[in-house]
């Protein structure tokens, strides 16, 4: 007969432990990684208050908007465009070629919480449309002025969204269209409210009131 060879417990818990800590490895390795959302979405409190000081007003010069008037897209340094740029923050694993170009990676879109690696499906989003921004204040800014709008990666008005979900969005503000991912929602109203706080863009009475109401549903 063969002896029996007896497993102490300490080597028992040993071995559960290190088939735990195996397979924890994969799960949070198939998991994807939190998405990242853009620089300077403020508190609720910030927000609340800059929704408090923006002037109401009815959206005017419309008729007249071009969206060659917000020259997009420009440079904002080490060779990479506005959009560009964008990819290559919020992505995962972004490879870029020479001219900046991601050729890979992996996308969220916030908006619609779906996931993407094909860099055509990752487009970027202009929180405030810019039709909307001309219609608001925008039409009596400069050129240099605008641009700075269309291409400014410090604020929260950049967002990766899907060719879908940004379509659907279009130029409409927070009282036309909200989000699907309801997560976001909140977020993406402080946004909407900085920007056009930092911009000194108007709102609308509509838009104003749809804005706190989702303040008070969402945050």
């Amino acid at each position: 007969m063969h002896a029996v060879k007896r497993v102490s417990k300490r080597a028992i818990a040993l071995a559960t432990a290190a088939s735990l800590a195996v397979l924890a490895v994969i799960v949070l390795d198939a998991a994807p990684a939190e998405a990242v959302r853009p620089p300077g979405i403020p508190s609720l409190s910030t927000a609340q208050s800059e929704l408090n000081q923006l002037t109401v007003a009815n959206e005017s010069n419309g008729d007249s908007y071009d969206r060659d008037l917000f020259p997009h897209w420009s440079s904002v340094g080490g060779g990479c465009t506005a959009r560009q740029y964008v990819l290559k923050r919020d992505g995962q694993n972004v490879q870029t070629g020479s001219d900046c170009q991601p050729d890979s990676g992996r996308w969220q879109s916030d908006f619609d919480n779906v996931w993407t690696t094909t860099v055509s499906n990752a487009t970027v989003d202009h929180v405030v449309a810019l039709s909307e921004a001309w219609a608001s204040g925008a039409s009596r800014w400069t050129t240099s002025q605008r641009q700075a709008f269309a291409n400014d990666v410090s604020s929260p008005q950049l967002w990766i969204a899907t060719t879908s979900v940004n379509s659907s969005k279009g130029d409409k503000d927070p009282a036309e269209w909200m989000p699907p991912n309801s997560a976001v929602r909140c977020d993406y109203v402080k946004a909407w409210t900085h920007v056009k706080y930092l911009y000194d863009l108007t709102v609308n009475a509509a838009e104003k009131s749809a804005i706190q109401s989702h303040f008070n549903t969402y945050c």
